[in-house]
């Protein structure tokens, strides 16, 4: 009887222990899902790479974007002089009266930009280890103390502007968004002290435009969610420069981060000029000064990236800062990765300046060499 009731006691403790260790392990395993600060490497081991086994760091890619239409040649009078004090939040293209638009760059093929941006997306798909794009445009701003972020797991596309034919706003480009990577981002911010909310929201024409030339669904098409963060509605660089900072640990788990603006943005002058490509000199000069401040040495970038908004020819190059600001944070997000410049071209008061924050893998050839050209 006494032995049998020893049997009893032990078979009994054994399964209580047995049991008690398979809910620990459950409760660690989804205790970041009820309030438990969840680490980047949470996110890394929930999505597989594309078509790789392991991680490295990933570059930081900025790109000039262009407008929806490829800058149509004549205007009104009435829509430059509109766009002279642009308003701040969802900004829109102009609607062009004398003649009809333009192809958009999406479709304009035969411009130097639309080769340029087939090149370095063929450069990210083949040759960067990456599972997710958090991008960030000049078309979303939150306020000027919280950022938005899309986390919702799909999303419609934005058509944020107004007065073209038909097909531009039946455009069509592929992507699912990814609530992980959104909370991940979140946590990144709240740990710098960043006040960030989620929010559900389409791509806006600062990321499928380019996106759809970077990685066409047809020829280099990409499978990774993407999701977009907003800018601040502020002209602080040396906030959107601490906004890359926060962000940069997602580099070291396969998040790929490309910021999405324009080098030089007047388009008051550009309508005004009806058509003219010749540089602007403070084109020239702000696209010079931008190369310089992103290529110094890392530890004095920040002070070189503050230096642009006191330039004389800053508010020429920009009447507003939104398309300058998200190469702010691509350079924070770089931390003491060096930046280069890839390429650049000016076209009358614009420039497609497009940059890249940090080295390509070993086995890719490693820096390829800048290519300028300047549009008479």
């Amino acid at each position: 009887m006494f032995l049998g009731r020893t049997y009893f006691l032990s078979a009994f403790l054994a399964v209580t222990a047995v049991a008690l260790a398979i809910l620990f392990r459950s409760f660690w395993a989804v205790a970041p899902a009820l309030g438990g600060r969840a680490s980047v490497k949470q996110f890394g081991s929930t999505l597989k790479t594309r078509n790789m086994s392991t991680t490295t760091r990933t570059p930081v890619y900025f790109v000039s974007h262009g407008g929806v239409s490829i800058f149509p040649t004549i205007y009104s009078p009435a829509a430059a002089s509109a766009l002279s004090v642009p308003s701040r939040g969802l900004r829109t293209t102009p609607t062009p009266t004398n003649s009809p638009p333009q192809p958009n760059i999406k479709y304009d093929t035969a411009h130097p930009a639309y080769a340029r941006l087939t090149a370095l997306g063929q450069e990210i798909t083949s040759t960067i280890k990456f599972k997710a794009i958090l991008v960030l445009s000049a078309h979303w701003e939150g306020s000027a103390t919280t950022l938005s972020i899309n986390s919702a797991p799909s999303t419609p596309l934005i058509y944020d502007f107004g007065g073209f034919p038909s097909h531009y706003y039946k455009a069509k480009y592929p992507h699912t968004g990814s609530p992980q990577l959104a909370q991940s981002a979140l946590r990144l911010l709240a740990d710098a002290g960043i006040s960030a909310k989620p929010a559900t929201r389409g791509l806006d024409h600062g990321v499928w435009v380019p996106f759809s030339i970077l990685f066409n669904p047809e020829t280099n098409p990409v499978s990774v969610p993407i999701v977009q963060l907003s800018l601040f509605d502020s002209d602080s660089g040396d906030a959107h420069y601490s906004l890359g900072e926060a962000l940069a640990p997602l580099r070291d788990e396969g998040v790929l981060i490309i910021v999405s603006g324009q080098a030089v943005h007047n388009l008051p002058d550009f309508f005004a000029s009806r058509g003219s490509l010749k540089p602007r000199d403070y084109a020239l000069t702000f696209d010079e000064a931008l190369k310089q401040a992103v290529e110094s040495e890392p530890a004095e970038r920040k002070a070189k990236m503050g230096g642009l908004l006191k330039r004389g020819d800053a508010r020429k190059a920009h009447p507003t800062f939104e398309h300058l600001l998200p190469v702010f944070v691509g350079a924070g997000a770089a931390k003491e990765d060096r930046g280069v410049r890839l390429w650049t071209m000016c076209e009358g008061s614009v420039s497609w300046g497009m940059f890249r924050f940090g080295d390509l893998p070993a086995e890719s050839g490693g820096e390829k060499e800048a290519e300028e050209v300047t549009a008479a």
